[in-house]
């Protein structure tokens, strides 16, 4: 098939850009991908892993002869830096928001000569949005959410997350700590913090773990939290809402926001 304009042989060092690709129906210039990618499932049986997250197989990558390579943030800049210097042509997005996830999206999607096509999936995207946060700014009763991305120690959640829960209809427990780009710098040194700002609801998504609830609900002074005394504990798969791309304003939000509305039935 013959390709237009950008490149053509891509290596996606991480999942969100190899889900966007897919959509747009440009899969075939894919070369190579994250050994993280589960979405779209059928990637990792039509491409061949090239890396993890903060490690890559550059002779591997090398021997793709990418003409591109999209990463995503400074986490991953040696990876960058090494390929750059093997004189690849390196792309590194660092989106934070949900409005920087829209904007990497429009860029990859300009790179390769497909803007409006991806117009029009972003104009479905933002509308979708659009309604879930109408019906959640109509709750008569917002619950308090605590997003946890990581158990020990805690780390609260980034900021397109804790924005995506404010559009669902829930408040973010720490919204001081989403403006922070870093894992680190939302670390909860106190977990007894979370316990004095009493979260109506908890959610898990511990980058890739299995979350446990009966973890978090057996922690030391946490039997009258809210969310724990009502069983208001969930997963969300960190595929689903952790990934700075289209999961996350898609499965991700609704899965939040069906989490928000079933609470919501019971605590008007």
């Amino acid at each position: 098939m013959p390709f237009g304009p950008g490149p053509h042989r891509i290596v996606c060092l991480t999942e969100e850009t190899t889900e966007w690709l897919y959509m747009l129906g440009q899969e075939a210039r894919i070369v190579g991908i994250s050994g993280y990618t589960v979405r779209p499932r059928r990637a990792r049986e039509e491409k061949p892993r090239v890396s993890a997250f903060l490690s890559a197989k550059i002779d591997k990558i090398l021997a793709l002869q990418p003409d591109c390579v999209f990463g995503f943030s400074d986490l991953q800049a040696d990876i960058a830096a090494e390929l750059i210097r093997k004189g690849v042509q390196v792309t590194v997005f660092n989106q934070r928001s949900v409005d920087e996830i829209f904007s990497m999206m429009y860029q990859v999607a300009g790179m390769i000569g497909q803007a409006s096509r991806a117009l029009e999936i972003m104009h479905t995207m933002r509308n979708r949005l659009a309604r879930i946060d109408l019906r959640g700014r109509a709750l008569p009763r917002r619950p308090r959410v605590y997003f946890e991305e990581w158990d020990e120690p805690h780390i609260s959640a980034i900021r397109w997350v804790s924005e995506l829960i404010e559009m669902a209809g829930g408040d973010d427990c720490f919204p001081e700590l989403a403006t922070e780009p870093m894992g680190r710098e939302r670390i909860i040194a106190d977990g007894s913090e979370i316990v004095r700002r009493n979260p109506d609801i908890i959610i898990g998504s511990w980058c890739g773990k299995k979350f446990r609830a009966e973890k978090v609900a057996a922690r030391p002074g946490w039997q009258d939290v809210a969310a724990v005394r009502d069983g208001q504990l969930f997963e969300i798969k960190s595929a689903d809402i952790l990934q700075p791309g289209p999961a996350a304003l898609t499965d991700g939000v609704e899965q939040l926001h069906r989490i928000i509305m079933k609470w919501s039935l019971t605590h008007a």
